[in-house]
């Protein structure tokens, strides 16, 4: 838990008070999709309407296989054929990838089965129930399938006149309502919402640092703003939680509010670097936003690297 003044401390009481008043339990079919069920075939038109200068922008950072204060657990990369397996002609090179995605160095997504609080899942489930080794019988990714959406990107540094956040800076509703207005977007229903902090831009100015301890992230008061007005996926250069933490005894409080709560999945590490660019030179932050999630029966999200198209 934090111990900074100028971060709001959140009691246990408070938080589980605001759990149950932002919970979407029991609103659609199928629920194992949560809040992408609010994506309508008009919400896809109007934001493939976005589309004016027709670039693409990928938000995956590159696969990382090297071990580093971010990323205790690289991901794996080998090759499995260098062209002598087979016989020849054409001779085929063939490699080998895997990941224990979900940590600070994966572009990933989280499904509606990754996080559970208090023991249930969204929308009521016994975690223990419907999860085993086989992997998981509600909210897999698979049930998500791809989502194509209008995405709005809050540049949080470029709203403050600064290249990032400080690690540990809390990201208030206040801080939320203020970038709306400076970056002339609206965050509105069945959207997707890209924070960013200037946390790739610090790396490479600063070095790696461990971002489990210390990140730049959304407070839990931010949270109500993007209930109330019915956002469909929340994704941030972070892992979109304050580090440290201001809830006693929950260390990923937006994980637990935005998932298991609202339904809401969550798009982690994204590089959002060369979008704020290309944002501020169209001089517009919203765009048509595609997320294509492995289809993995069971899985509890999956790595992905989304594309703004501009």
């Amino acid at each position: 838990m934090s111990t900074d003044p100028a971060v709001p401390p959140v009691s246990r009481r408070e938080f589980d008070a605001l759990f149950a008043a932002l919970r979407t339990w029991g609103r659609w079919s199928p629920a194992g999709r949560g809040a992408w069920n609010r994506v309508t075939p008009d919400h896809v038109r109007r934001a493939a309407a976005l589309v004016r200068d027709g670039t693409p922008v990928q938000l995956g950072l590159p696969w990382d296989t090297r071990p580093g204060p971010e990323n205790p657990r690289p991901a794996l990369h080998y090759m499995s054929d260098l062209g002598d397996v087979e016989p020849p002609e054409p001779a085929t090179h063939k490699d080998f990838l895997g990941a224990d995605y979900h940590g600070k160095g994966v572009s990933h997504l989280d499904a509606l089965s990754h996080v559970a609080y208090r023991g249930q899942l969204y929308g009521g489930h016994p975690a223990r129930d419907v999860i085993g080794a086989a992997g998981a019988r509600f909210g897999a990714v698979a049930a998500l399938g791809p989502l194509v959406t209008r995405g709005v990107l809050l540049d949080l540094p470029a709203v403050v006149g600064a290249d990032w956040l400080e690690p540990g800076r809390p990201v208030h509703a206040r801080d939320l309502a203020g970038a709306e207005r400076s970056l002339g977007v609206r965050i509105d229903e069945g959207c997707a919402v890209l924070v960013r902090t200037g946390r790739f831009r610090r790396r490479r100015e600063l070095g790696p640092w461990d971002v489990a301890a210390a990140g730049a992230g959304l407070h839990v008061d931010a949270v109500p703003l993007l209930a109330e007005r019915g956002i469909a996926l929340l994704g941030a250069d972070g892992d979109n939680d304050l580090r440290p933490s201001p809830v006693e005894g929950v260390h990923s409080p937006v994980h637990a509010l935005a998932v298991a709560a609202m339904g809401v999945p969550l798009l982690d590490n994204l590089d959002l670097e060369a979008l704020a660019v290309a944002c501020a030179g169209a001089g517009r932050y919203e765009f048509l936003l595609v997320v294509t999630p492995l289809n993995v029966p069971g899985g509890t999200g999956s790595p992905v690297n989304p594309v703004a198209v501009l």
